[in-house]
């Protein structure tokens, strides 16, 4: 199932003809008055069967299946990214993860905005973890525990996670 499901269902909810026609086969007043086109449209969208006889039935089950779809994890997504997705919004770090292995691999995305072999002063890294969360120098603490980045003074330089190449 996909967005393109909960959209169809969606839409024939908002149109008043379908809707209404939902509405007497949930309430089971008969679909007798009811248009053809309508209740293929229902069809279509998962909200309607017609029986062996030929009687039209609402299956409401259809929301629990929609809501069950996209409950589940995307199939796409690895494990990083879903970490990624669920920390990290709009490119903003809203919590620091208390597991050490999501820490990380929130760690090791934020440590590439540092060029390998580039030596950064104190100031120069705090402006480029602002960007990522306003607690730079929490930020910048973890990078140094986690040994991603390295101290000498008041330079600082990446010493560890995944280059680009």
């Amino acid at each position: 199932m996909s967005d393109d499901d909960v959209k169809r269902v969606l839409g024939l909810l908002a149109q008043d003809d379908t809707l209404r026609a939902f509405s007497a086969l949930v309430l089971d007043t008969g679909a007798a008055g009811l248009s053809p086109k309508v209740l293929e449209r229902l069809r279509a969208g998962g909200l309607a069967v017609p029986d062996e006889e030929g009687r039209w039935r609402a299956r409401p089950e259809r929301f629990r299946e929609l809501l069950k779809a996209l409950a589940e994890p995307s199939p796409r997504l690895s494990e990083e990214e879903r970490v990624l997705q669920t920390f990290l919004v709009e490119g903003r770090l809203q919590t620091m993860p208390m597991k050490h292995e999501k820490r990380l691999v929130v760690l090791r995305y934020i440590v590439r905005v540092f060029e390998p072999g580039v030596r950064y002063a104190e100031r120069d890294v705090n402006v480029a973890l602002r960007a990522f969360h306003d607690d730079y120098a929490a930020l910048r603490r973890y990078l140094v525990d986690a040994d991603l980045l390295s101290r000498e003074g008041n330079v600082y330089w990446r010493s560890g996670g995944p280059v680009e190449l």
